[in-house]
């Protein structure tokens, strides 16, 4: 969020991911725009009543009963966000300069299963900071983070696991 401090953004999704990200993107972006499939949020009431909150402060705006269908952009990066309205089927380019897509809890891991650790609920265990039970193979991000499943820390992750995997390499030979 901070890279987007005082800018137009997108989040997508209606569960308590996509809301906690979108109240927290409204203390730092010019206005968070929270796109949802659905015209109720699977959200906790009590972080809905903070979302509508927001809404009413016009902090965010909600596209409902819409999916994202394309992320535009050159190579500055992202600049808008092309939602379609499910019940029309129109759709619309969203100005915006940050897209952040928060579906649901569950971390993207299958694919590792057979090979590394997976806690009980399906998130990759990390091994000294940022390694897994193959030497080699180094962790980050949202994969492995419970708590706080943000970029930021994402990013942080991915920092440090470039910093372990380099000196793995290093001391291959």
């Amino acid at each position: 969020g901070f890279f987007f401090k005082g800018q137009d953004v997108a989040v997508v999704g209606g569960g308590n991911t996509a809301v906690e990200e979108a109240l927290y993107l409204a203390n730092i972006c010019r206005k968070v725009t929270l796109v949802h499939r659905r015209d109720k949020f699977r959200a906790e009431k009590i972080m809905i009543d903070k979302l509508m909150k927001r809404v009413a402060e016009g902090k965010i705006a909600l596209e409902l009963d819409a999916v994202l269908e394309e992320a535009l952009g050159d190579a500055s990066g992202v600049t808008a966000a092309r939602i379609r309205q499910l019940k029309t089927g129109a759709t619309k380019d969203l100005p915006v300069k940050g897209l952040f897509i928060a579906i649901g809890y569950e971390p993207n891991t299958a694919a590792f299963k057979d090979w590394l650790d997976v806690d009980e609920k399906g998130y990759l265990v990390v091994h000294d900071e940022t390694g897994s039970k193959i030497d080699g193979v180094f962790i980050a991000g949202d994969v492995h983070d419970h708590r706080y499943r943000q970029a930021v820390t994402a990013a942080a992750d991915g920092c440090k696991a470039a910093i372990d995997a380099e000196r793995w390499l290093e001391a291959q030979g």
